[in-house]
């Protein structure tokens, strides 16, 4: 006859497995969220809800609004058309090639880590994939002007005026005039300012007084979508929010442009290298800065310059330099799930890292994960008709549709920081998969903005690392 323990023993592990089922089955619940279609649609007017959004107040620097190019809370929305899905595959698929161009033109070569031969080596990046702009003032009195935000990029730039139609892209707001402005003055060549040029090869020269001497430091810059920049390296006030004015910033005063562009007044560089607005005013806010991209382009974000007293509720991975080139930030990612499984994906296809890219769309991954989270996002979502693509690309056709159930995406870094990514619009773009193919396994990656919506990105330069807080904006 069986004893009274073993009949314990037996109900307790009866009772254990129940509570296992029990909770297994509320966690995959928790792990698929149902969404009204309607929040893939953007609003024609700017949201109430996310207009006002602020950074945490523990913030010791400055923030500002960032909104969506296309989207109601611009100042002057771009009069271009909002990218479909196709093309804005097409751009960050070209966006990355030019970054990875200039990397390597950095190391004296001119081919892929593919072994492809790669497009022309260009100095900036393309700008054709920059969704987002932030509104400064620049001058003293301060005149607005609307950046593209890129942390791509280092030297940022504004077109000026006098600059007629042949010579500089027509814009919706009067261009800067620095003949207007008390606190402008052009960076002399010789100076250690102008030098810092060379080295990341955006030195265009000297222009010439009247007598024959050497006069203004000249800039210039190529991007991969066509456009090129080049003119006075200069000195000039910028006001980012009321009372806070960096008094000695550096910027590119535009007098010749090449390739369309009527997307902004002009670019903000948040790259690593010294030209870069972060690290400008590091002496002022640390070099650290953060920002939110709004879920939507009815949406409203911000960007921050310092870190907040208090980064208790971020989560911290390492952050390197990419080969090197100074500009653009690298991470590692070391895993990813799809609704609450984590998918098996060996580590070492993803020794090449993720480049952080604000200004690239999609997420690029290898050859690998990119098809185990195909796979898995395919099985999940297999109620809904997918749309045949000649790119084999995941889109789908939700007409019909009232509500949608999608699987939770998260993404692991090291360190064992993992990172829900916002569900619906931190997963789908316009029905889509958010991911593309970088290359093969260990090929670097890039993180794109998608992925980074309703995230405070916090970039740490003083403890180099990339901090992420959910549900920011």
């Amino acid at each position: 006859m069986a004893s009274p323990h073993l009949f314990l023993c037996i109900l307790l592990v009866v009772f254990g497995s129940y509570l296992s089922t029990i909770s297994a089955a509320g966690d995959g619940k928790q792990n698929f969220v149902v969404v009204p279609t309607s929040s893939f649609q953007t609003q024609d007017v700017c949201s109430t809800s996310t207009s006002t959004v602020t950074p945490r107040p523990n913030r010791a620097g400055a923030a500002v609004p960032l909104v969506h190019r296309h989207g109601p809370c611009a100042k002057s929305p771009s009069t271009d058309k909002p990218s479909s899905f196709a093309e804005a595959l097409h751009r960050s698929r070209v966006r990355a090639d030019y970054i990875m161009s200039r990397a390597l033109r950095g190391r004296g070569t001119t081919t892929t880590m593919e072994g492809k031969v790669s497009i022309p080596a260009h100095l900036g990046t393309s700008v054709d994939s920059q969704e987002y702009v932030v509104t400064l003032g620049l001058g003293t009195p301060a005149v607005e002007q609307v950046l593209l935000m890129d942390t791509g990029s280092d030297l940022s730039w504004v077109q000026c005026a006098p600059c007629n139609s042949t010579d500089c892209y027509p814009q919706k707001d009067p261009l800067f005039d620095p003949r207007k402005s008390s606190t402008y003055a052009p960076i002399p060549c010789g100076s250690n300012v102008c030098k810092s040029l060379q080295s990341n090869h955006l030195n265009n020269g000297c222009s010439m007084n009247g007598n024959g001497t050497q006069s203004q430091c000249g800039y210039r810059v190529e991007y991969g979508g066509g456009l090129k920049t080049r003119g006075v390296y200069s000195n000039e006030a910028l006001t980012l929010a009321p009372g806070e004015v960096v008094k000695d910033f550096h910027f590119g005063c535009a007098y010749k442009q090449r390739g369309a562009d009527d997307k902004s007044d002009g670019l903000l560089g948040l790259g690593g290298a010294p030209q870069s607005l972060p690290v400008q005013t590091s002496a002022l806010y640390g070099g650290s800065f953060s920002y939110c991209l709004p879920p939507v382009s009815s949406g409203t974000g911000f960007l921050a310059l310092g870190a907040p007293s208090n980064t208790s509720d971020f989560s911290f991975t390492p952050m390197t330099d990419f080969m090197d080139d100074g500009t653009s930030y690298l991470v590692k990612l070391t895993g990813i799930s799809v609704g609450g499984k984590q998918l098996r994906i060996p580590r070492k296809v993803f020794e090449g890292g993720l480049i952080v890219d604000c200004g690239n769309i999609i997420s690029h991954l290898p050859s690998t994960p990119y098809a185990k989270l195909r796979s898995a996002f395919r099985a999940a979502m297999a109620a809904y008709p997918l749309i045949p693509s000649d790119d084999d690309d995941t889109c789908y056709n939700f007409t019909g549709y009232s509500d949608v159930t999608v699987p939770k995406v998260a993404l692991t870094f090291t360190g064992g920081v993992t990172v829900d990514l916002d569900v619906p619009n931190g997963v789908l773009l316009d029905g889509c998969l958010a991911f593309t193919e970088s290359g093969s396994d260990g090929y670097v990656g890039f993180l794109g903005n998608v992925q980074m919506r309703t995230l405070e990105m916090l970039y740490d330069a003083r403890g180099g690392g990339l901090g992420f807080r959910a549900g920011a904006c």
